[in-house]
C-alpha cells in the first residue's frame, strides 16, 4: 500500500477540539514531529481536516 510522511508544521493551541483529537490520532504529538503513514482512505480524510496544521510527502 501507498504510505504517506505527516509532518506538523502549526500549533494545535487554540484548535477545535476535535482537530486536536485528530492530530493526536494521526499520531502527532509536538510541532516538527513526523510519521508514516498507510494511506487509507480514513487516513486521507483525516489529513485533509486538519491539512492547515500538516504537511504531508508521498513516499515510494
Amino acid at each position: 500500500m501507498k504510505k504517506i510522511r505527516v509532518t506538523q508544521v502549526k500549533s494545535i493551541i487554540d484548535r477545535p477540539e476535535r482537530q486536536k483529537r485528530t492530530m493526536k490520532a494521526l499520531g502527532l504529538r509536538k510541532l516538527n514531529a513526523t510519521v508514516e503513514v498507510v494511506a487509507t482512505p480514513q487516513i486521507l480524510g483525516m489529513v485533509t481536516k486538519v491539512n492547515h496544521l500538516i504537511t504531508v510527502e508521498e513516499l515510494a
